[in-house]
């Protein structure tokens, strides 16, 4: 039996191992990397329920769907069936796709209602908005009409007890009639009810540093999407860890701006597929 005083001997003892051995303090992260499945956007409607298990198979543990319709599902399966499939094989879902031109469109909230109810079955925490057609941003005016759409949306979604979260591409950081449309974005909505899905790739595509928006709007990015650069042509993706992109960098920064999900993303691949997203996520794992 150990006695009081060998137990704070060897307290002592470890307490001076870890000032001799810093590196312990600030061990991996272990984060939960997620993949956006976009990346089997060909596959998944033919054979779901086969693409998932491998997906788990990989490494990851949690996924990011897209394309859910209150008719199709996703991919054929209904939400509590595509719930059912993502628990039998480890994974969770905390956020999904979800188009919202409809709503965009005519102001109908029947498409902000129904990704509500399948988030909630899905037990997600974030509803993303992944793209703004050319129609809702072609003008200064526009963008204030859509914006304020997306205010409303986002407070349909705080109601209900979930987050809105918007996901950037390259064309936000343009301007449009001296206005950029990231800047409106993030000034003229409520930090405490949208968020936003930064995705690195693009944020560097468009000539910016992520590190800088991380740094500069602290909690405003609760999630990223990782994919990596080509290092011979930039307009295609890679393996992490392969292109240009530092994530080691990035990633240790991260977490401390307030960034709780990390998700790949990988839109064009030059080595199979499975393959691939092993790859990407042996690296993430390696540098934590």
């Amino acid at each position: 039996m150990i006695n009081r005083k060998t137990f704070l001997q060897q307290a002592g003892m470890m307490s001076a191992g870890m000032m001799l051995m810093p590196g312990l303090l600030s061990a991996k992260t272990n984060r939960p990397f997620g993949l956006q499945l976009f990346a089997f956007r060909e596959q998944l409607p033919k054979d779901v329920k086969t693409i998932i298990p491998k997906i788990a198979q990989a490494g990851y543990k949690q996924v990011e769907p897209f394309g859910y319709s209150k008719t199709n599902g996703f991919w054929g399966l209904s939400a509590v069936e595509f719930r059912k499939l993502l628990d039998d094989n480890g994974l969770t879902a905390p956020s999904a796709h979800y188009s919202l031109d409809t709503f965009l469109s005519s102001g109908d909230t029947t498409q902000v209602e129904q990704a509500i109810e399948a988030a909630k079955i899905l037990g997600q925490k974030y509803i993303v908005l992944p793209y703004l057609g050319e129609q809702f941003r072609n003008s200064a005016k526009t963008m204030e009409d859509t914006i304020n759409k997306i205010n409303l949306a986002a407070s349909t979604v705080h109601e209900a007890g979930l987050k809105m979260a918007y996901h950037n591409h390259d064309f936000e950081f343009k301007t449009v009639e001296g206005q950029r449309l990231f800047d409106m974005l993030l000034n003229n909505t409520d930090t405490e009810q949208l968020n936003f899905e930064l995705d690195i790739y693009w944020v560097i595509r468009a000539g910016e540093d992520p590190l800088k928006l991380l740094k500069t709007y602290p909690g405003r990015f609760k999630l990223i999407h990782i994919k990596d650069m080509d290092k011979t042509n930039p307009v295609l993706n890679t393996e992490i860890g392969t292109g240009s992109i530092d994530y080691k960098t990035i990633l240790s920064k991260a977490h401390s701006a307030g960034v709780k999900y990390y998700i790949v993303e990988q839109e064009n691949f030059k080595i199979d597929q499975y393959l691939s997203i092993q790859k990407s996520i042996s690296y993430l794992k390696e540098i934590g």
